[in-house]
């Protein structure tokens, strides 16, 4: 039987009189890509943010609802505890100013490691899962700006798997990619999925059928489908969702 990892219950999110999310209703399962669609403004990026707990920093927050983690109330969790558990890549990559090694052992160093050597396996071991190791292992002490942009994005999701999370947020993070760098992240995917569960928000549909295991249909804050990829490209059960992947809207 799968797990599920998340239960979101209810939720509705407001950003003073803006109703940005209704009534969402979805689990999110052990060791799966899970895939957001939909256009601008629908939603998508609200949802993953709420997930990481980054609405709360906006003044004109509120929400009900309820979201179960773990089999505990989301809210238990305080931030640092949850931001450890679950973590996020952003759509731009945003390197710290500081060498390649030391982007990855921050959130380890932050956490108290200080063993040299535990932390280069930690390094090491991250920038594997990132399929960035064999292009960095030379430049290490390097300036993480020096690298390309798809690589200092595979080096933001060393940096965040080096904190060990159970869960990896991914906001668009192939949007200002090339194809080369685009299929290395998803390969990387893949690979993660064995050990981690994934949630990508994705503009581009084609990318969601290629490493959604499955995938959510969201429109103007609503979710309108979620199913298993395969059956929600092929057979769509509302219009709205054929429309959207059909490139008639969007």
């Amino acid at each position: 039987m799968v797990e599920k990892k998340v239960e979101v219950k209810n939720l509705n999110v407001w950003f003073g009189q803006t109703h940005s999310l209704k009534d969402i209703n979805l689990d999110i399962y052990d060791n799966e890509v899970l895939t957001i669609i939909g256009p601008a403004n629908s939603g998508k990026t609200t949802f993953l943010r709420m997930l990481n707990r980054l609405n709360e920093l906006q003044e004109n927050f509120r929400f009900s609802g309820e979201i179960i983690f773990d089999h505990k109330n989301f809210f238990d969790f305080s931030v640092q505890e949850l931001r450890k558990k679950i973590g996020m890549v952003f759509a731009l990559p945003v390197p710290l100013p500081l060498t390649v090694f030391d982007n990855v052992a921050y959130g380890p160093k932050l956490h108290g490691i200080r063993d040299r050597g535990k932390l280069k396996e930690i390094v090491e071991r991250s920038l594997r899962l990132a399929y960035l190791w064999e292009e960095v292992k030379d430049r290490l002490n390097a300036s993480a700006f020096l690298l390309s942009g798809g690589q200092q994005q595979r080096l933001c999701i060393a940096r965040t798997l080096a904190c060990e999370p159970e869960i990896i947020l991914f906001d668009e993070p192939c949007s200002g990619l090339d194809p080369v760098s685009t299929a290395k992240i998803e390969e990387a995917m893949q690979e993660l999925k064995k050990d981690y569960t994934l949630v990508l928000v994705t503009n581009n549909v084609k990318q969601a059928a290629r490493v959604g295991d499955r995938t959510a249909f969201f429109l103007s804050g609503e979710l309108i489908e979620i199913e298993r990829t395969d059956r929600l490209f092929t057979a769509p059960k509302d219009n709205r969702t054929e429309g959207y992947i059909s490139g008639r809207f969007g």
